[in-house]
């Protein structure tokens, strides 16, 4: 249980951070902007998302006319609005969740330059001496790609559910 100390839990993330060199730092900051949106998204669907729902559909059932041309554009204005408030931030989650592995490869090129460097000061190939660079170019990979399979998970399901909800309002949105 030494892991819940902050001290502790700090350390050791400045270790990894170390070990990993500074593209890992890049690979963590990108992470934690992903998150954020995803977080913000779940809390969208989980607070707010009921209230644009009820909204297109009160203005939907308090119009008389809904088989002319303008109640058509009234109503693919209603479920594009909806659909605009699901799909916000989308793009910036896709994109992070893109990155990820590419900043991790970033870290592996940074990483074995670090190596070569190593290898051309001291004129061998040590083990010992090229461990350090071997760690700042494994590191950074395995970070961004469990950054990546995290965001795809999230990402996949919010896309599902916008595009659910964005059907259902359009469902609900019936033409008489």
């Amino acid at each position: 249980m030494n892991w819940l100390n902050p001290n502790v839990a700090l350390n050791d993330l400045q270790q990894f951070l170390e070990m990993g060199g500074d593209v890992l730092l890049i690979i963590m900051f990108a992470t934690f902007f992903m998150w954020a949106f995803i977080l913000e998204r779940l809390a969208y669907y989980q607070f707010a998302h009921k209230k644009v729902i009820n909204r297109a559909l009160r203005i939907w059932s308090a119009r008389d006319d809904h088989k002319s041309w303008a109640a058509h554009a009234v109503r693919e204005q209603l479920i594009s609005e909806v659909r605009q408030k699901t799909e916000k931030n989308m793009g910036v989650v896709k994109v992070l969740v893109a990155i990820a592995p590419l900043l991790g490869l970033l870290g592996t090129v940074t990483g074995m330059i670090e190596v070569f460097d190593v290898m051309a000061a001291t004129g061998s190939s040590s083990v010992r001496s090229m461990s350090a660079g071997v760690s700042k170019a494994t590191i950074p990979t395995m970070a961004g790609m469990v950054a990546a399979l995290s965001g795809i998970i999230f990402t996949n399901r919010l896309e599902r559910r916008g595009l659910r909800e964005t059907q259902k309002v359009a469902d609900g949105l019936e033409i008489s």
